[in-house]
């Protein structure tokens, strides 16, 4: 007598099926604005190395025997003039220094610039243009996300101290650098060599601008 066989389970696939739930998520969620951000970064540290590149030697910059007093008031615009074509890329660099110097001893301000500065970079400049932003279950257009960061700008710029930081550091240091220049001789310097159409921190200020339209999204387009 033949023994009956065993019934024959079925088989359930809803394992296949929730890996193919799981990938079409995937493949649905926006794209991350990851890579921009990469390229942006590289090309400004690009951008800085090659301004960077350009300046002049800094004990050039401070040789005391280069220091005499000026004639005149004209003599000493003269000599800031002759100085900053030729000093260009060091005084940015030492006004930079003295904007640095100024918001790392001023931690509360620096806090709240870096969260603006981080607010506008995540939340409407990377940010994909078919995510819009949800805050506590609302959604806001690209719209009302420019026109909170421009309040929210505003604000921290104005209300708090971060504008006063920021417009006292880059007055002592332009004041460093007419001092610098007012009493340093431009004699000895080679003025007459020919120099690119942009040099120095201005093209790198250039080039920021021209890869930040192009790695960031069309702003345009948000509006």
């Amino acid at each position: 007598m033949s023994s009956a066989s065993p019934p024959i389970l079925p088989i359930s696939n809803s394992q296949t099926v929730s890996a193919a739930t799981v990938a079409g998520s995937v493949q649905s969620q926006p794209p991350i604005a990851t890579p921009a951000v990469r390229s942006l970064i590289n090309n400004l540290s690009e951008s800085l190395r090659n301004g960077l590149s350009q300046r002049r030697p800094w004990a050039e910059l401070v040789d005391r025997s280069s220091f005499s007093k000026p004639e005149s008031f004209s003599d000493a615009a003269l000599r800031i003039r002759k100085n900053y074509s030729y000093f260009r890329v060091n005084y940015l660099a030492v006004v930079a220094l003295v904007l640095a110097f100024s918001l790392v001893t001023n931690p509360f301000s620096l806090l709240l610039l870096s969260g603006l500065l981080a607010s506008w970079v995540f939340l409407y400049l990377f940010r994909p243009s078919d995510s819009p932003l949800v805050v506590f279950g609302r959604n806001y257009s690209d719209r009302e996300t420019l026109g909170i960061l421009v309040v929210l700008s505003i604000v921290v710029v104005f209300l708090t101290s971060v504008g006063s930081v920021i417009i006292s550091a880059l007055l002592s240091g332009v004041a460093v650098v007419c001092i610098h220049g007012a009493f340093r001789a431009p004699e000895d310097l080679f003025l007459d060599e020919p120099e690119p159409a942009a040099t120095g921190f201005l093209s790198f200020l250039g080039n920021a601008a021209s890869n930040a339209s192009a790695a960031a999204p069309a702003v345009g387009t948000r509006v």
